[in-house]
């Protein structure tokens, strides 16, 4: 059974243990170091303050999670989003992951958002710590690249690019309606799939 639910604080340990492998073994994070489990939950809960934090649950164990948080820190881009998500690296390709951004985006949705970005590394040729994997995802969901930033991030010995992916998902209309925090909204109901 799979199973896509608001995140708790001690799913933590589960979730960083699958960012761990991201952290050390790809440049899919540009991050260096693994954070500790306490300074995870801070990031977490930061989080969890306006905007969606989801795992995904296959047969009882965290497989995936993923999350959204402001585009840009300011009041009028409120009614944009940036989106991340990390599936564990041995359930990939099996369709975790479009379920999972799928009730992300559709939770996006319902708080007011209407355009969804995705920053993802990029690299001029794949290699064992980067593929284009992640840019052929979002594309399948819907997202078109809108920008890309050369040579901005060095991890392993190696110099990779950064691109901007973008969906919307809603009606920009003059006299918008403000965003509603997640929170506010009393999260939506796990979804048992």
């Amino acid at each position: 059974m799979i199973n896509v639910r608001d995140a708790a604080m001690t799913d933590a340990g589960p979730i960083l243990e699958i960012y761990d492998h991201y952290v050390k073994n790809t440049a899919i994070t540009f991050e260096y170091e693994t954070p500790s489990l306490e300074e995870f939950q801070g990031r977490m809960a930061r989080t969890m303050e306006r905007y969606p934090y989801l795992v995904l649950e296959k047969d009882g164990a965290v497989r995936g999670y993923a999350y959204a948080g402001p585009f840009v820190g300011r009041a009028a881009y409120d009614w944009s989003g940036e989106m991340t998500i990390y599936l564990d690296h041995r359930a990939r390709k099996g369709g975790l992951g479009r379920l999972l951004y799928e009730a992300l985006e559709d939770r996006l949705r319902e708080m007011g958002l209407l355009n969804l970005y995705a920053c993802i590394g990029y690299p001029e040729t794949e290699d064992e710590y980067l593929t284009r994997n992640s840019a052929e995802f979002h594309a399948h969901l819907g997202f078109q690249k809108v920008g890309r930033f050369h040579s901005c991030g060095y991890k392993f010995g190696r110099w990779y690019d950064m691109i901007w992916m973008e969906k919307i998902i809603g009606e920009h209309r003059a006299g918008q309606s403000p965003i509603t925090g997640y929170p506010e909204l009393g999260g939506i109901l796990p979804k048992a799939i």
